[in-house]
């Protein structure tokens, strides 16, 4: 099949004579403190001499620039140069971008300051990357999906499977927070695990991403909440000139996205997208037939040249059904095995989440103003019967739970005229939630069940300030911040001198080309609502009573960058992450940050403020932006992560990877074909045995129809390493009025195999009943069943622009 969309496409483009092969770049250049444009600037597109000046309004046209994604270059005399996002330029595609420059007060104002296309900022002057649209588009095995181009970053354990957990340095999924132009968005995934953040599927859609920062450490004191990265989403513009239409068709979903001017001041950007994975789940023989949909949008209206107002939205609707006709036809004992095991786990569930927001900005000669409120609700359903009956009496599962919040945040960042920067701000917040739970769960203990409901307000609030300068003739840059945080959880809570939480950064120019760059903070999360609003049988909200603190992580990093050349870097950086007061679960005597990487729930449990971990170890990370058309990058990170057991002694965590390795390179072609690689190897992480016993025991059995994990053996076996190698090819048409891209992205080209942890099934006879153990009637006889994944898995898709 996929030979044959290959032929087709090569006859196409064979056979269609281009009426262009050069686009147009429009724009306008303003200062960045006072918005004024700057007449007579110059501008280049990277790579090349094809340039213009900017008139005496500030704007310029660029002509003859070649098609596909492109940057600028843009300089003047007493402003430090500046390069632009990628855009993509097409014979219809006309990019418009505003590029603000800003002007160093150190420097004299008749001295061009050269830059780099890495971004840097004083506050966070290392553990932060950057990806540019280009670079999420062509990101081989990531089939565009944002979270999983994350992957490939220094830091990131990527597991075998098909999840999106981000894990940062031996840290769990739990500990990251997302940011869309600014607005907090806390669900990421479709299908999310509640209480964490992984899922399988991205919400956010790379046609409407124009970059995306990522931190893993120095977090800027205005973004809090967070203790392993902190990941900055900013979107594209609408395009002021003319409207523009995108249509993609994937393996797993279709989509549409619109953008352009909707008066002179403002514009707007929407996307949405519908999978079809449960007709093909269903075709290939799957358990389970999951649907999705999402939308993104963006509108943005100048007031004034001093003001903006930006209003963005982002949701989805997510069902997940059971295939129960999965094993009609099918004669492989090990496959009907392995799919009733599936169908006996997974519940059937529904979610719905949104998160929709507004961002002011006023700009003064020296003060930028930000106002930003949002809301965000999530919902969450579940529902699972012993054999998929719906006999109330065989009800394993039922779970209802919503979460809603309401922000406001207010900044105020001064650039003095001695250079210094200061930002501080105030953030408030309403929350709802509200939890209705049945479950029965079976572990070493024997049945149990909980069965309550809740419902919780609580109000957040936080200051923060931070103030940044560079001395020494620029090359010491210093950054100093501090943050409180509080909420009416509790009184230990409420104090916001318990959240004190302080930050420093520095970065010091050994040479035109070399920086010793070092951070320390202490940063602090709320546990989750699935904690927070935990009752009892009493409907007494334990956890509230055990006197449950904030999460704290203390940062401590140093590092070197070298920037070889203008489009090169290799930077080496050592951390050293200590946690305090994570989340101890009583029931299972485990501590929660090593749980996260599943379906389902985390934190609905009684649990204390008592466990401690550490993770620690160093990165090496080596990358060159396009060179005669070939890019690529290397990243290897070490990572040592372990937490205390119940017996107060430091063991591996569930993210102890030990070794990480990703290799990912491309090569720009002729005839606008382009293909890429990525290799990945990933340490075997650690895993807990099951108790056979207490597995094999009828009654528990029946309740958590899996295996029983022998907690008091946490963590003490270990997979095997793993690696991969992913591929993807590109090749795209350009005519008069569209343009057409088809892709080939083929995950684990050579089939490598990951084996996890067996499935433990009671073995059946003939007529398809459980045998009892002869020697113990209060037992079923189990078996294990193989649980490896290494299949190739090709996606191909297409991308029409007009």
């Amino acid at each position: 099949m996929i030979k044959n969309w290959l032929f087709f496409f090569f006859i196409i483009g064979s056979s269609i004579i281009y009426s262009q092969n050069s686009g147009v770049i429009k724009g306008k250049i303003i200062d960045s403190k006072t918005r004024e444009a700057l007449p007579y600037v110059n501008v280049v597109v990277v790579g090349s001499t094809i340039g213009s000046v900017s008139n005496e309004n500030g704007e310029f046209e660029i002509t003859k620039v070649p098609l596909g994604y492109n940057s600028i270059q843009v300089s003047y005399l007493g402003y430090l140069t500046t390069f632009s996002e990628d855009y993509l330029v097409t014979n219809e595609k006309t990019p418009f971008i505003i590029v603000e420059l800003i002007q160093n007060n150190e420097v004299l104002s008749e001295v061009t300051i050269v830059s780099s296309p890495f971004r840097k900022i004083i506050e966070t002057p290392l553990s932060k990357q950057s990806l540019g649209i280009a670079e999420i588009e062509r990101n081989p095995g990531g089939n565009r999906d944002v979270l999983k181009v994350i992957q490939s970053l220094p830091g990131v354990a990527s597991n075998p499977g098909f999840r999106n957990d981000i894990i940062i340095r031996g840290g769990s999924p739990v500990e990251n927070k997302f940011y869309l132009d600014g607005i907090e968005v806390p669900v990421i995934n479709h299908f999310q695990t509640q209480g964490s953040t992984g899922g399988p599927v991205g919400i956010m859609n790379a046609d409407l991403i124009r970059n995306v920062d990522f931190y893993t450490s120095s977090f800027q004191a205005n973004k809090g909440n967070a203790l392993s990265s902190i990941i900055e989403f900013t979107q594209k513009d609408g395009n002021p000139d003319k409207l523009n239409t995108r249509a993609t068709l994937g393996t797993s979903d279709a989509g549409i996205t619109l953008d352009g001017p909707i008066n002179d001041k403002t514009t707007f950007i929407l996307s949405a997208r519908q999978s079809y994975l449960q007709v093909l789940f269903k075709l290939i023989k799957l358990p389970f037939l999951p649907t999705y949909n999402d939308f993104q949008f963006k509108v943005k209206h100048q007031l004034s040249s001093k003001s903006e107002i930006s209003f963005i939205g982002l949701g989805a609707i997510d069902k997940f059904k059971l295939n129960e006709s999965v094993n009609d036809k099918v004669t492989d004992e090990d496959i009907i095995k392995r799919n009733n095991y599936i169908l006996s786990n997974i519940p059937v569930q529904e979610q719905w989440n949104y998160t929709v927001g507004a961002s002011y900005k006023h700009f003064s000669e020296n003060s930028t103003q930000q106002l930003v409120l949002s809301r965000n609700e999530w919902e969450n359903n579940a529902k699972k019967y012993f054999n998929n009956t719906t006999n109330p009496n065989d009800l394993l599962l039922q779970y209802v739970s919503k979460e809603t919040e309401n922000k406001f945040r207010f900044e105020n960042t001064i650039t003095s005229k001695s250079s210094y920067k200061i930002n501080m701000g105030v953030g408030l917040e309403d929350a709802n939630y509200s939890n209705a739970t049945f479950q029965k769960f079976a572990n070493s203990n024997g049945v149990s069940e909980i069965d309550f409901s809740s419902d919780l307000k609580l109000f957040k609030y936080s200051l923060f300030g931070q103030v940044s300068k560079k001395y020494l003739n620029s090359k010491l840059g210093t950054s100093f911040g501090v943050r409180f945080d509080g909420v009416d959880f509790n009184s230990e809570m409420k104090n916001i001198f318990n959240q004190f939480s302080p930050r420093i950064s520095l970065s010091y120019e050994l040479d035109p080309k070399l920086l010793l760059n070092a951070s320390a903070g202490s940063y602090y999360q709320l546990p989750a609502y699935t904690i927070l609003g935990y009752r009892d049988a009493s409907n007494v909200l334990v956890n509230k009573n055990n006197n449950l603190k904030y999460i704290n992580a203390k940062h401590l990093v140093a590092g070197l960058e070298l920037k070889p050349s203008n489009d090169a870097r290799i930077s080496l950086e050592g951390f050293y992450k200590k946690y305090d007061n994570y989340p101890f679960s009583l029931r299972d005597q485990i501590s929660l940050a090593n749980l996260g990487s599943d379906f389902g729930v985390i934190g609905n449990e009684e649990v204390t403020s008592t466990s401690k971990g550490r993770s620690y170890g160093f990165e090496i990370f080596a990358q060159k932006k396009s060179y005669n058309g070939l890019y690529g990058l290397v990243s290897y990170t070490f990572v040592v992560s372990e937490f205390k057991d119940k017996n107060d002694n430091y063991i591996p965590s569930s993210w102890d990877n030990k070794h990480l390795l990703t290799i990912t390179g491309g090569k720009k072609l002729q005839k606008n074909w382009e293909i890429g690689g990525k290799f990945r190897f990933v340490g075997g992480s650690p895993f807990t045995p099951y108790d056979i016993n207490a597995s094999a025991t009828i009654d528990n059995y029946n309740i958590s129809n899996s295996g029983i994990l022998n907690y008091n053996e946490l963590n003490s076996e270990r997979y095997n390493n793993y690696h991969q190698l992913d591929v993807r090819v590109d090749k795209t048409w350009y005519w008069e009025h569209f343009s057409i891209n088809f892709y080939i992205d083929i995950q684990n080209i050579y089939g490598s195999e990951s084996k996890q942890q067996p499935y433990l099934i009671p073995t059946v006879d003939n007529n398809g009943n459980r045998i009892i153990d002869a020697n113990d009637s209060s037992k079923y006889v189990l078996e294990e069943i193989d649980n490896s994944s290494g299949t190739v898995l090709p996606r191909f898709g297409v991308i029409i622009d007009f």
